[in-house]
């Protein structure tokens, strides 16, 4: 489980490339300070476990179903990706819970700057358009975000400078692909509410 917050920009490393896999080895410095193999990392939102690590770096294995599912089967040697370690239960939980688990892609619309924040529209997949409401939560490559306005095949976010600053969202373009994962509880809500038993 995570919060959403980014502790670091991290860089992709090294890619070794399998037919049904892939090996990412990723630099970050923070995020391995006090982890250990078998811990759970989030990188641009999606959930991997460190099997081999360093003074500054860990390996991470993904297998082709996340590849397919989420832009990590499109990172290369350099991107930088955001990090964030699993939460701990005695921490304050700054974003909102988040499991690691990619729910759909989305690609940036449009970035309009203001003065002191940026406004920044996604294409939304339909069937996950259920799931956000104004002023909820959303997370985009790992970034915990509140919703300005959601549409039936789109949303927005207003990200603030630090925002910008301290993860992947500030150097983001139109026609850029990010990770999207809803809220679980709005998931659970969804199942109880029709009665799935299943």
């Amino acid at each position: 489980m995570f919060t959403g917050i980014v502790e670091e920009l991290g860089r992709i490393a090294h890619i070794e490339s399998f037919p049904d896999a892939a090996k990412l080895k990723i630099q970050g410095a923070v995020v391995v300070s006090d982890v250990k193999a078998g811990d759970s990392i989030a990188v641009n939102g999606v959930c991997l476990t460190v099997v081999d690590l360093g003074t500054d770096y860990f390996t991470a294995d993904v297998m082709a179903e996340t590849l397919n599912r989420s832009s990590l089967g499109k990172v290369a040697i350099g991107s930088k990706v955001n990090l964030e370690r699993a939460a701990r239960l005695d921490s304050r939980i700054g974003g909102h819970l988040v499991q690691g688990h990619v729910d759909g892609v989305g690609s940036v619309i449009a970035i309009d700057p203001a003065q002191h924040w940026t406004l920044i529209r996604f294409t939304l997949p339909t069937p996950l358009a259920n799931y956000l409401v104004e002023k909820g939560s959303i997370t985009v490559d790992g970034v915990s975000l509140t919703v300005v306005e959601v549409g039936p095949d789109y949303f927005s976010v207003s990200l603030i400078p630090t925002t910008l600053e301290h993860t992947t969202l500030g150097a983001l373009s139109v026609g850029d692909i990010v990770n999207l994962e809803v809220d679980v509880i709005a998931k659970y809500v969804e199942r109880l509410m029709k009665g799935e038993t299943k």
